[in-house]
């Protein structure tokens, strides 16, 4: 056994090599040490000094790199990075303060370099996602300590598809190889490729678990007509034709400024191959593995436990993953808040443009005079009031005064499934029209119209001080792949509403993306055969399904979605539990960002990562798997374990 001083003695001597030497030279040392060491106790110790060491001799001297896997389905380079202190996989070096605190400035606006896009991007989706408390010690996710290790990033595709998706592994310096563990992590939402850091990579990479994430063709990586360009591997922006893009259209996009956004504009109906997204990401993370430790490949799923876990259509996509995992790649799956649609439950667009009409009028409703978002804004109360006068002048809604129509409105919604719960903290979605949002870009998608113009005369560009369409500014589109959510309107990108008039300004749209679930016309056939794709099978049997949804979600309400799917899985004979989570609404970072909302409602990830716990026992130690639960938690008070009543 190498003892640790002889490889620190080793390591030293690597270091007043030549920078170009270094990287060979500490590579080979590790690769000694750690084959020999991987039993010593003095290993984590290790670990720790070796990454302070990387971060004094190899900060800013080591560029990426770039090199050909043989991966039948990439389709660039593989772009491979070492992060250190000041610059690890987890925090991207900002530490919980940083994550916390204001957006990362670039040098140069125009033109940020890889690495401030890349900490800008870990930086956005950790806000967009998590609840971090300003101490460690009140709440779950810890002191998140640097996690030293390698990135590996390449564009993938499935086949039958035209635009790919983004993969990339993270493998810790400290991976543990006693419990070999990969982690795979489709993003929430539509977000790009970090986009379930705070989920996956929070939970996996203390514990010395690699993980990969899949954008799984959503994501940020938009083209702009205007100036030719979209995204580059490295996250930087890049003219057609230069580099490989993260998403270039087929042909011309409608609009002279319009701008194209992969999961709209590719014509690929990529929900439809969220799962086959996820099992691609899993092989991905498994080659890289054996790059990393090739001493200890090959890695395969016999030898390490492969969990795919997610939260809103990231956790859609691990479900849609387990029903067509054949090759039994996955060893168990956690689902939180899931967007999955099975036989017996809704599809988001339908409920998604019902909501987008009848909402903005039940919300006047006196019920909801606490929800959070729901009062304090006149355009809101307005917009109200204009919809009920809509809806009542199309013969849809009774009632001879406001109040009588708005709970009218409500009562409707409420025959159509909607709990009283999820209404109440859908008023936030409404209120950041969010519903239109998923509708106009999903109407695209499911109808696969390309870089055609998109359904009901809707596109996205950027304004001008006027509100019209224009070219976005140079330092706007540098942001993008950072920041932007994959939904616009966000980032400097807005919808463009061409039906839109007053006074109910955006009934006009919503009715025409209605019609499209409600007709019959060749356009809504094309999107009902695109919704019909991403109708999700069941779990393959004895794989281990975990299914965590708040109680209150009015996004994705649990009846529509994984209510459903347990009713299914229960009825096949399969092994899903679920826990219940009140009071839990869909977005944890709303608990920070705004009033009412911590008062209220309980974050969810925390149970999802008490989930991964439960099922790591299960297939670590051979512990049984939790049945059911229905969790009664208090808000707020700090998001402790004790506080949360996280199952143990």
């Amino acid at each position: 056994m190498r003892r640790p001083w002889v490889c620190l003695a080793r390591l030293a001597q690597s270091a007043s090599a030549t920078i170009a030497g270094r990287r060979r030279k500490y590579d080979a040392v590790i690769s000694a040490c750690m084959q020999t060491g991987a039993m010593n106790p003095l290993r984590d110790s290790l670990n720790k000094i070796l990454g302070r060491m990387k971060a004094r001799f190899f900060a800013g001297a080591v560029p990426a790199t770039e090199f050909n896997a043989q991966i039948d389905f990439l389709v660039s380079p593989v772009r491979e990075t070492r992060h250190v202190d000041g610059d690890d996989l987890l925090s991207a070096g900002l530490g919980r303060a940083g994550l916390r605190g204001a957006p990362v400035v670039f040098a140069d606006p125009a033109r940020p370099t890889p690495a401030e896009v890349r900490r800008r991007a870990i930086q956005m989706s950790w806000k967009g996602i998590a609840w971090l408390q300003p101490l460690a010690v009140s709440d779950t996710y810890g002191a998140l300590a640097a996690v030293p290790g390698r990135e590996y990033g390449a564009f993938a595709r499935v086949s039958g598809a035209r635009a790919s998706h983004r993969v990339l592994a993270q493998i810790p310096d400290a991976f543990d190889r006693r419990a070999r563990c990969l982690l795979v992590a489709p993003a929430s939402g539509s977000r790009g490729v970090y986009g379930a850091i705070a989920v996956a990579g929070a939970w996996g990479l203390p514990r010395g678990c690699a993980v990969v994430y899949t954008d799984k063709a959503a994501g940020s990586g938009y083209f702009d007509r205007a100036s030719h360009s979209g995204v580059a591997l490295d996250g930087t922006r890049a003219v057609a034709g230069s580099a490989p893009l993260e998403f270039e259209p087929a042909s011309t996009l409608a609009g002279a400024d319009a701008i194209g956004v992969k999961q709209a504009h590719s014509s690929d109906n990529p929900e439809a191959d969220w799962g086959r997204h996820t099992l691609q990401a899993a092989r991905f993370g498994l080659v890289m593995l054996d790059r990393a430790f090739p001493a200890e490949a090959p890695f395969t799923p016999q030898n390490t436990r492969i969990i795919a876990v997610s939260i809103s259509n990231g956790g859609g996509a691990v479900l849609q993953a387990a029903a067509i995992d054949d090759a039994h790649l996955l060893s168990g799956v956690v689902a939180g808040e899931p967007n999955i649609y099975v036989e017996g439950g809704r599809p988001l667009y339908d409920y998604a443009t019902e909501a987008a009409l009848w909402l903005p009028c039940a919300l006047l409703d006196a019920r909801f005079d606490t929800a959070p978002g729901a009062r304090g804004s006149p355009l809101l109360a307005a917009a109200g009031v204009a919809r009920c006068a809509t809806l009542k002048a199309q013969g849809r809604l009774a009632g001879g005064s406001l109040p009588e129509q708005a709970r009218n409105a409500r009562e409707y919604l409420r025959a159509q499934g909607w709990s009283e719960g999820a209404l109440r903290s859908a008023a936030i979605s409404t209120a950041f029209d969010l519903w239109r949002s998923v509708a106009v870009l999903d109407a695209a998608a499911y109808a696969r119209t390309g870089s055609a113009p998109m359904p009901c005369g809707f596109h996205y560009a950027a304004l001008d001080g006027l509100g019209h369409p224009a070219a976005a500014a140079e330092i706007v589109r540098a942001l993008w792949w950072a920041d932007g959510a994959g939904v616009p309107p966000g980032s400097g990108v807005a919808i463009v509403d061409t039906q839109q008039a007053p006074p109910d300004s955006y009934a006009p749209g919503l009715s025409c993306l209605r019609a499209l679930w409600s007709g019959d016309d060749e356009l809504a056939q094309r999107l009902h055969a695109g919704v019909a794709a991403t109708r999700s099978g069941l779990p393959r049997a004895g794989l281990p399904v975990l299914l965590v949804h708040g109680v209150e979600d009015g996004l994705i309400p649990a009846r529509f979605s994984s209510a459903p799917y347990l009713a299914a899985s229960r009825k096949a004979g399969l092994p899903v539990r679920e826990w219940q989570v009140s009071p839990a609404q869909h977005f944890d970072a709303f608990l920070l960002a705004l009033p009412g909302f911590a008062q209220q409602y309980v974050p969810l990830v925390p149970y999802v990562h008490a989930a991964l716990d439960a099922l790591w026992a299960h297939l670590a130690l051979d512990k049984a798997l939790p049945g059911d639960a229905e969790i009664k938690a208090v808000p707020g008070l700090p998001p402790t374990a004790a506080n949360l009543r996280l199952p143990r």
